[in-house]
């Protein structure tokens, strides 16, 4: 999910339920290759170098991880899907669905099967117009001038009727802006992180990451829990009121709403694991006292994942002072969780299992996450 790559892509069709083909191809694009950012208007026009039935055409803007040559394979498979046959025929012909890589990032591609930018893309006016919707500024990478620029200079007289009818973004399925604020949470290695950050991208959301990676006293309580279990629990519960009070009270107009990677009860979850009896009675007295009066999340999102799994990202994100954590110590957490959410009257909670699941590296897996949470609002 990381390493976003922008990509503009033109769509037409001349055959068949035209809107319908195109609507297709957005949501095929949005699951097989990534977020769609903008949509442009939808034009009528007529076909260019051969005689056929008029064209429906629009433009895309989506972010991907994917690279420019597997993108352009997912085009073409997308294009199956829809119907579309490609024949050895070199000249231009009717279709169900077209789809073309106009530009990848600001990059110049030249190879076998894929020219970026689309070395027509400045001579047609139906791409031209439906481009300029969603980027009149963007710098054509070869001919260094603007998409207006070009626009105003194409020499296609063609007519373009625009269709007053808007294609759905797919993203809009996925209610997650229901909620103001949304707290992701789970073991050790569950992914929180990394969900969080994917959908404040990709929702327009407030992020907020626990500050951990400065505490001093983890890698000495990996080294020695017994010995530095409550100062470590105490300085986790200063930092995490320090940094809630502050993420919160400030409001962000341009965010739609909050999404963290942690909840303030975790405190009391792992310092029931983590402490003697007497000192955890000592230390939840305290947490209520600092916390009665932090906000809420209005959704708790529990990532359930089995330890053998959670081990395997353990080790694969190889943060030395975690390299050995023990199975049992991760189970009690995962207990500890589920048993704090079992009695739970407070928060409103989606216990979603994704032991099978690898979001961060399969888009599939990361929409089906996006599936689980919406179905909670």
């Amino acid at each position: 999910m990381s390493n976003t790559n922008k990509v503009y892509i033109a769509l037409g069709s001349n055959k068949g339920d035209r809107l319908k083909h195109l609507q297709d191809a957005v949501d095929l694009i949005f699951k097989q290759i990534g977020k769609v950012n903008i949509i442009s208007k939808v034009y009528n026009t007529p076909a260019l170098g051969f005689e056929s039935d008029d064209f429906l055409n629009t433009c895309l803007l989506i972010e991907t991880s994917l690279e420019a040559q597997d993108v352009l394979q997912q085009l073409l498979q997308i294009e199956t899907q829809l119907g579309r046959q490609r024949t050895e025929n070199s000249g231009y012909e009717a279709r169900t669905i077209d789809l073309d890589v106009l530009f990848f990032n600001d990059e110049i591609i030249e190879s076998k099967d894929l020219v970026v930018p689309h070395k027509e893309l400045h001579k047609r006016k139906f791409v031209l117009q439906p481009l300029f919707d969603i980027a009149p500024k963007y710098q054509h990478p070869v001919y260094q001038k603007s998409i207006t620029e070009l626009l105003q200079d194409c020499d296609d007289k063609s007519a373009i009727e625009t269709i007053n009818i808007w294609l759905k973004n797919p993203i809009k399925q996925y209610k997650l802006s229901g909620y103001n604020y949304i707290a992701i949470e789970g073991n050790i290695g569950a992914g929180k992180t990394s969900l969080s950050t994917q959908i404040a991208q990709d929702f327009n959301a407030k992020l907020i990451l626990e500050r951990f990676a400065d505490n001093p006293f983890l890698p000495k309580f990996y080294e020695d829990a017994q010995r530095y279990a409550f100062t470590l629990e105490m300085s986790f519960l200063a930092d995490r009121y320090q940094q809630i009070s502050d993420d919160l009270s400030q409001l962000d107009l341009f965010k739609d709403f909050i999404v963290s990677d942690y909840d303030i009860y975790k405190s009391l979850i792992f310092s029931k694991i983590t402490l003697p009896e007497d000192e955890f009675k000592l230390y939840r007295k305290l947490f209520y006292l600092m916390y009665k009066d932090i906000a809420k999340p209005e959704l708790y999102v529990y990532l359930y994942q089995n330890t053998k799994r959670l081990q395997e990202n353990i080790k694969k994100r190889g943060r030395d002072y975690e390299q050995n954590i023990d199975n049992d110590y991760l189970e009690k957490i995962n207990a500890g969780y589920l048993e704090f959410l079992k009695n739970q009257t407070e928060l409103n909670v989606k216990i979603i299992d994704i032991s099978d699941k690898d979001f961060v590296s399969s888009r599939e897996d990361y929409l089906w996450v996006l599936e689980q949470i919406s179905n909670g609002l």
